[in-house]
């Protein structure tokens, strides 16, 4: 069996990692992985033709060659591979942010990159790669003359963001928020602060730095167990923030822990993604990049791939946010609609999934919202979940985004502020193609 010493061993002279037969570079490490509907160790011998160097297996019968390592099991070996690098690299004083929350984690994450870039060599979570796989390729992707690693973490049930933690072993984290996702892994609201709140006990015990919301009173207990910087809009948070109304897009002030005083200009919509400013900044501040360059990273950044993504479409602007969807993003998504002083308003919201048994009262709570905060919008309301709630303004329901496209072909919007939201599975980004 080949151990994990061994495995470095070969990885610092093949430091690429591959685990997709359709992405192989020559001199890679090919890593076999199993999931369901793959057994990754039948395509050992594709991956070697290919031209990687070595296949790591745990199956006998994929040891057709000796560049075919055999261990006890590929996923663990790969994670265990991962910490081992990156405790190597600490010997380098790489540095280690994590973060995770219910909303808005890849926002921050990219915030926190740019912001960190204007000092440091800086390596971040590539799109969501944020699980017990995607994390450890991240890792694996650190080079000797990084400086920081900003991961991104995500979980659906408890233990998971304690087992990334004990991967990645952070110096420093942040939950963004802790709201109503994944539901029904997590088993309620109580227990997605128990699962989120792993990092901060994982920081506790190794002597790590937390950065707390002070908007969030949950966290505050943690004050006094841990070195802490607190962010927020409250005026008691040591980096606080406050939005300055009548702008198109976020436009806000804030106070450094000096009592300096600065006002940024941004490229994003929606109040509710200040929080996700303000956790860069804190971050920025106590890794010591200059005040000036963390506004100019965070005035310089563009939201992309679908989360709080502006585009021009003829006389219509679109809200493209719909990479993912939970009760909490959806309530802060209409709220933000409600305050645009746009004149003409329109809700596309697709289906939130991984709610478990609370899925037909938050789909009906979101309606009810809808009503209250944007009665006058246009809404179209899209798949089983939001088809079975009830309202008294008349709400379009759709079955899928095909529908969508065919409603909005017949009914042509214009001059509107339109927002398109749901769980990624909703596929629902393919209604503005019709816009």
């Amino acid at each position: 069996m080949t151990d994990t010493k061994q495995l470095y061993d070969v990885f610092l002279r093949h430091p690429v990692v591959c685990t997709d037969t359709r992405n192989i570079t020559a001199g890679c490490i090919f890593f076999a992985l199993k999931g369901g509907n793959f057994n990754g160790n039948k395509f050992a011998g594709e991956a070697l033709t290919k031209g990687a160097a070595f296949a790591v297996v745990d199956e006998q019968d994929a040891v057709i060659s000796d560049k075919c390592l055999l261990t006890a099991d590929v996923l663990t070996s790969l994670q265990h591979l991962a910490q081992h690098h990156r405790l190597e690299l600490k010997k380098n004083g790489l540095r280690v942010v994590a973060l995770t929350g219910s909303n808005g984690k890849t926002t921050t994450k990219e915030l926190l990159a740019r912001v960190l870039a204007e000092r440091y060599k800086t390596l971040a979570t590539e799109g969501n790669l944020n699980n017990h796989i995607g994390v450890p390729l991240t890792l694996l992707k650190l080079k000797a003359d990084h400086e920081v690693a900003v991961i991104e973490m995500g979980a659906n049930h408890q233990k998971e963001i304690e087992m990334l933690c004990e991967i990645a072993q952070p110096d420093f984290g942040l939950i963004t928020n802790i709201g109503l996702a994944h539901l029904e892994g997590f088993g309620g609201l109580e227990g997605v602060f128990k699962g989120k709140t792993e990092m901060f006990r994982h920081l506790i015990a190794n002597n790590g730095f937390a950065f707390l919301l002070e908007d969030e009173p949950r966290v505050h207990v943690f004050k006094n167990q841990i070195p802490n910087l607190t962010y927020g809009l409250a005026a008691t948070a040591d980096i606080s923030g406050e939005l300055i109304p009548g702008h198109e897009f976020v436009h806000y002030k804030w106070k450094n822990t000096d009592g300096k005083k600065y006002e940024v200009h941004s490229q994003m919509i929606g109040s509710y993604n200040l929080p996700n400013m303000l956790a860069a900044t804190a971050c920025g501040v106590k890794l010591g990049v200059d005040a000036e360059k963390i506004n100019r990273a965070i005035a310089n950044y563009v939201p992309a791939n679908n989360r709080s993504q502006i585009e021009k479409r003829g006389s219509n602007t679109l809200i493209l946010d719909c990479y993912n969807a939970n009760p909490s993003s959806m309530i802060a998504a209409i709220e933000n609609m409600a305050v645009s002083p746009a004149k003409n308003k329109m809700l596309i919201l697709g289906d939130m999934f991984e709610l478990g048994d609370s899925s037909a009262t938050e789909h009906q709570r979101i309606v009810d919202f809808i009503a209250d905060k944007t009665p006058a919008a246009k809404v179209i309301l899209v798949g089983k979940n939001f088809c079975a709630t009830k309202d008294k303004l008349g709400f379009v329901r759709l079955n899928d985004s095909e529908e969508v496209k065919n409603w909005l072909t017949q009914n042509p919007q214009s001059d509107s502020l339109i927002l398109i939201k749901g769980s990624r599975g909703m596929k629902m980004e393919t209604s503005a193609l019709v816009l």
